[in-house]
């Protein structure tokens, strides 16, 4: 069939909306008209060369929307359901069949591998020359994406369809990261670095769980403002203050139990790692390029019991984990909405501006009506 989708056609260069041509759904695939999807850092990070695919590219990975057509093999979802898209995986390996799935085996290829795992080819074509795709197992900035039975999960009605597509990654990232990865204990200590996405979701998914001090970390004051009404009992802005470590070890009583890294910046994760208190430990949620490293001090882990650990996807199963997340926003406990502004498909460099300005934290592209 054919549809618009936004092409990146150089390293750096502007998303630009094209006609091209989507193929029909396989056995195991899913054909879904996007309602929605929101721009994360990755694709940006992508867009600039950071991470593969190479261009020309469609990207896009918190998509919505409802289920056209389903491939023989899928039993999941069916013809007109509502659906959030999410990072795919093979469901087979160790992992994946313990419900492990953000550590697939073979995740980076799925993910990122610009094509379909299993014999290297594109759903999406113009002139028939293939075009990047399968981004996230979506490439949802398009009209249409073709999708996988695994990386689909049902949306309830009454959950808007054009606010889910984040929930496929950014939102639960951040609060997977608290209330799976680092599994936060009610009364304990939290401190996050970085009020973006990733990281407002992680000060809510704190109040959730029953954090009782959550220190909010950010340059931009109206990041720290919205922190603060989404349960952040003490923020932190940098340029503000002396020395940052300090004034979180003050805030959270000598040091903070548990810290979620969400900047991607190395310098940030010194930082929360030295805001621990003894035994305490940081979950690394941002990803700069590839190849970056961080130093820290051996003997600062042998004698404080400090630990560091990695977060992909919030550790989330999706297929329960975005339902759980569904059901706290129905019950107001979890706004994200809060972090959202809406942008029309053709408007998506503006969209990219505002979310690489700090203007806007999460916004979403809307591409039809639910």
């Amino acid at each position: 069939m054919e549809i618009e989708a936004a092409v990146v056609n150089e390293t750096g260069g502007p998303f630009e909306i094209e006609r091209v041509t989507l193929d029909d759904p396989r056995a195991d695939e899913v054909l879904v008209r996007i309602v929605g999807a929101g721009i994360c850092h990755t694709d940006l990070s992508v867009r600039e060369g950071n991470y593969p695919p190479e261009p020309p590219v469609v990207l896009g990975h918190e998509g919505s929307g409802v289920v056209e057509s389903v491939g023989d093999g899928v039993t999941d979802v069916e013809p007109g359901d509502r659906v959030a898209l999410t990072f795919d995986y093979d469901d087979t390996c160790a992992n994946c069949r313990c419900k492990d799935v953000a550590y697939c085996d073979s995740f980076f290829e799925h993910n990122f591998g610009g094509e379909r795992f299993e014999d290297g080819s594109s759903p999406i074509h113009s002139d028939s020359e293939p075009i990047g795709a399968n981004f996230f197992g979506q490439s949802s900035f398009a009209t249409h994406a073709i999708a996988h039975e695994e990386n689909v999960v049902p949306v309830p009605e009454g959950m808007p369809l054009e606010l889910a597509g984040p929930l496929g990654c950014g939102v639960q990232t951040g609060a997977g990261a608290v209330m799976n990865s680092l599994d936060v204990d009610p009364g304990s200590s939290l401190v996050v670095f970085g009020a973006g996405t990733v990281g407002l979701s992680a000060v809510m998914a704190g109040r959730v769980v029953g954090a009782t001090t959550i220190v909010a970390v950010d340059l931009f004051d109206n990041r720290l403002d919205l922190a603060t009404e989404l349960g952040a009992t003490t923020t932190v802005n940098p340029e503000s203050v002396a020395d940052v470590v300090e004034t979180v070890r003050e805030a959270t009583d000598g040091g903070a139990n548990y810290a979620v890294e969400s900047t991607g910046v190395t310098a940030v994760l010194k930082q929360a790692f030295d805001s621990l208190a003894k035994l305490g430990t940081v979950g690394v949620v941002g990803a700069p390029p590839l190849g970056t490293e961080v130093s820290l001090d051996v003997n600062d882990f042998v004698t404080t019991g400090r630990s560091v650990r990695g977060v992909a996807e919030g550790d989330s199963y999706p297929k329960e984990f975005i339902p759980t997340l569904v059901e706290l926003y129905r019950q107001g406990r979890f706004p994200f909405d809060e972090l959202v502004e809406y942008y029309d498909f053709e408007a998506i460099e503006d969209a990219v501006a505002a979310s690489e300005s700090g203007e806007t934290i999460k916004p979403i592209l809307r591409m039809s009506d639910a």
